[in-house]
């Protein structure tokens, strides 16, 4: 589990193709990795992955095939800069939101624009995806805990901040550049609990206890 508060920068030192999935090694030096071991979560770009091996300032993690088809990792290069956040502890501070490094789908920045000292950015995403995005809503983009100041459609607004900008990789998002999505949690469970009230209800039988329960009797 994470925040969305990104810790540290890094750059994408290698990447190794291993049948379908790949191997990748992070080169992060801002990173604290005194608390680091094998094992260990790592949020990159948003993506929840496990170390498995660690050098001088650098770890490498492994990416599974359903992982490569639901993140922006399917074209990454050697040298892409990726936002970094270690695990959450019970003590840590709840700075951004609950985000849980499984991304649900890939979005595309469609433009940007200055708004006084902070830059804003439409950004399209999946049609699947857009009905779990709210005005004023919670949303992770390349792992970023990012709030939500408009919805048009399958498109919405972010509002950057020059500090937010300097700490992360946004200052390299152009039109056209792909994002890591992940949706607000609460928003996922709300939608499943009420699938499971709609079917349980649709099975069950019309009783006199029903109705009367309904307030009709």
């Amino acid at each position: 589990m994470f925040t969305g508060i990104i810790e540290a920068v890094g750059t994408l030192a290698e990447l190794r193709r291993q049948g379908d999935d790949m191997a990748l090694t992070v080169h992060a030096p801002g990173l604290d990795f005194g608390d680091v071991k094998l094992g260990d979560s790592i949020a990159t770009n948003g993506v929840c992955l496990t170390v498995v091996a660690l050098g001088d300032q650098r770890y490498t993690a492994d990416v599974s095939l359903e992982t490569l088809s639901r993140t922006g990792f399917a074209t990454a290069k050697v040298g892409d800069r990726v936002n970094l956040e270690k695990a959450l502890m019970a003590t840590s501070r709840l700075g951004g939101h609950l985000v849980s490094g499984h991304v649900d789908g890939v979005g595309e920045v469609k433009s940007v624009s200055s708004s006084g000292r902070a830059i804003e950015y439409w950004i399209k995403a999946p049609s699947e995806l857009s009905r779990y995005i709210a005005e004023k809503g919670s949303i992770a983009v390349d792992g970023i805990s990012l709030t939500v100041n408009a919805v048009q459609g399958d498109r919405f607004r972010l509002t950057i901040v020059p500090h937010t900008a300097q700490e992360t990789t946004i200052t390299r998002w152009k039109p056209g550049h792909k994002v890591n999505l992940e949706v607000d949690q609460i928003a996922r469970y709300l939608e499943r609990l009420m699938m499971g009230k709609r079917q349980e209800s649709s099975a069950s039988t019309l009783t006199m206890a029903t109705l009367a329960k309904a307030g009709f009797l």
